[in-house]
This record gives structure tokens, C-alpha cells and sequence, in this order.
């Protein structure tokens, strides 16, 4: 903690709570006898994933309309990035 304070120039305490944080959501991994390290990515529940979609595709919507796209353009668009981002998992392989 008191290496990533002065590194970062933060009182300590300031340091022990972020890191703290950065545990309990997951995003670090506290171990006896090793110490802190990077957790392992979490996965994400379905209700979660779906969460995060409709909260883009609200995005994508809004921007669409503000700059005068309809519906048909939006899925237009999607499909078209759908089948590049194939293509280069295919290539990839």
C-alpha cells in the first residue's frame, strides 16, 4: 500500500480503500502469503449481459435519431458490423 501511495502520490489510507474497493467488486484478489494480484476477469450472468446491451443499443438509438437515421439504417448497420466482426473471427482461425 505505501509503494502505491507514494507511486501515485496519495496518502496510504487513500490507497488500503481503493484497493479494498477494487476487491470487493471483484477486480482484485487478496491472498495470504502472495499478497494482492489481478483477478480473473468475472463473468458476466445473462441478466447482466442483457443489461449492458439494452444500455448500448439505448445509446446507438439516441444517436441515430439525433442525427436523423431510422430504424432500417440502425439495422442496416448492425448487420453489416455483425458480418465484418465474422469474417475476421474466420480469418483469425
Amino acid at each position: 500500500m505505501r509503494a502505491l501511495a507514494v507511486e501515485l502520490k496519495i496518502h496510504p489510507n487513500t490507497a488500503h480503500r481503493a484497493v479494498q474497493h477494487l476487491i470487493q467488486e471483484g477486480w482484485l484478489e487478496s491472498r495470504p502469503g502472495i499478497g494482492t494480484t489481478v483477478a480473473e476477469p468475472p463473468t458476466a450472468s445473462p441478466a447482466e449481459r442483457k443489461r449492458l446491451l439494452v444500455r448500448d443499443v439505448e445509446q446507438l438509438v439516441v444517436e441515430a435519431r439525433r442525427v436523423g437515421l431510422d430504424v432500417e439504417d440502425i439495422m442496416e448497420a448492425i448487420q453489416t458490423q455483425w458480418y465484418k466482426l465474422q469474417k475476421r473471427e474466420l480469418v483469425r482461425k
